[in-house]
């Protein structure tokens, strides 16, 4: 058995602050509770989960998430543009990311719209509560991590990351945070 140290696993560390990845952590603690209690109505309530599932729009649900991984992409972009100081490229991949995000909110606001022309609302059944609740709390998480995409990428514009990029990387993991619960969403509630 060999005593010696690998010196290259003490270098490494979470890309960003810490902060944020407790309040990363945090946010995913909330969503996996809103994620099991899905999942458990679910169970209790097959016949009205199936047939709420039946009134979704899978491929809106199948457009949201590739414009999330693609916007997700272009923001691993942005980070590995900006570590070579590319600021140009950097800023315009993060102007991607946020066209892709958009893509995600004229979506999703159209599926609400379409639903609610249906008449279907929040207190139409255990279904639609649960599912307009996780849906637009997620939302609402798409739309704060669009401000810190803007955020970061105006600071990289003038140049406020020559020397740290922490504040960066912080952003861009809340932005794959946001990703990673829509793909974890999306077969919950539309598939499955």
């Amino acid at each position: 058995m060999s005593n010696t140290v690998d010196l290259t696993m003490i270098d490494k560390k979470l890309p960003g602050d810490v902060a944020m990845w407790f309040f990363i952590l945090a946010e995913l603690s909330v969503f996996g509770v809103f994620f099991i209690s899905f999942a458990v109505t679910e169970q209790l309530n097959t016949a009205l989960f199936v047939d709420g599932k039946a009134q979704l729009h899978t491929v809106s649900g199948l457009i949201n998430t590739i414009a999330l991984i693609t916007s997700s992409l272009f923001v691993a972009l942005s980070v590995q543009t900006l570590k070579v100081q590319q600021t140009k490229k950097t800023v315009t991949h993060i102007a991607l990311a946020l066209a892709f995000a958009c893509v995600y909110l004229v979506v999703k606001m159209w599926e609400y719209n379409a639903l609610f022309e249906q008449g279907i609302t929040l207190e139409t059944n255990t279904f639609f509560t649960l599912y307009f609740l996780i849906t637009a709390f997620h939302f609402m998480h798409v739309i704060l991590g669009m401000v810190i995409l803007v955020f970061v990428a105006i600071k990289a514009w003038q140049n406020g990351y020559r020397d740290d990029i922490s504040g960066f990387e912080s952003g861009a993991a809340y932005w794959h945070m946001v990703d990673l619960v829509w793909i974890i969403l999306f077969p919950l509630i539309y598939v499955i």
